[in-house]
């Protein structure tokens, strides 16, 4: 049984509709811009994250308190990201917020989604979070890119109107709680990466 999320327009109605109403204000190369990265900014994390196991392969020479673990993280990073989406699936089936561009009626620089389509918390920030912070523990260096990259996925959500503030928020630190969790349970499966190594996928975790 489902239950009705609290009002989202009584909690950050007023900044949502300030914020489509600078974007209807901004000119439209630059919404255009926006509203691609909105739809298809994810895929730079999916880069970032085959980046990320590259980089842990050719470390695979390395002592396995420093080598391993990072090879194992890189592994479980897409793992990471969808047992997120998942989990998220399951919240917003619970929470039944009506997206804020119906709700507050707002004309907005995306189209609206359609009515079932739940607000709260947003996937895109579930996702970005989750996959920043499983790059942050895997690679620090790619996880400096992708952290800010992750807020900026949020707030395009917000100025393309198909989100609250608050459903950003709430997404972005369910999905960088849970990946922070998952990711360091996945450290348990170093002794799978010493299998791995020596059989005939040992060029799947080191470059040695």
């Amino acid at each position: 049984m489902t239950v009705l999320a609290f009002g989202g327009a009584s909690v950050d109605g007023a900044l949502y509709s300030w914020v489509t109403g600078l974007a209807r204000h901004t000119p439209h190369p630059v919404n255009t811009v926006i509203a691609a990265w909105s739809d298809y900014g994810l895929a730079l994390f999916a880069v970032l994250m085959v980046a990320a196991w590259w980089r842990a392969r050719r470390a695979g020479g390395v002592p396995r308190s420093a080598g391993e673990p990072l090879m194992v993280r890189a592994l479980a990073a897409p793992v990471v990201v969808v047992v997120c989406y998942a989990v998220n699936s399951l919240v917003k089936s619970v929470f039944d917020e009506q997206r804020p561009c119906r709700t507050l009626h707002t004309v907005t620089v995306a189209a609206c989604p359609a009515v079932g389509d739940w607000s709260f918390p947003s996937n895109h920030a579930v996702i970005a979070a989750a996959a920043a912070v499983a790059l942050v523990l895997a690679d620090r260096r790619l996880g400096l890119v992708a952290a800010p990259t992750a807020v900026l996925m949020g707030v395009s959500r917000v100025w393309i109107g198909v989100h609250y503030p608050h459903d950003v928020a709430v997404g972005l630190a369910l999905g960088a709680a849970l990946a922070w969790v998952l990711t360091l349970l996945a450290d348990r499966a170093a002794p799978l990466v010493d299998r791995v190594a020596a059989t005939r996928l040992r060029p799947l975790v080191t470059a040695s």
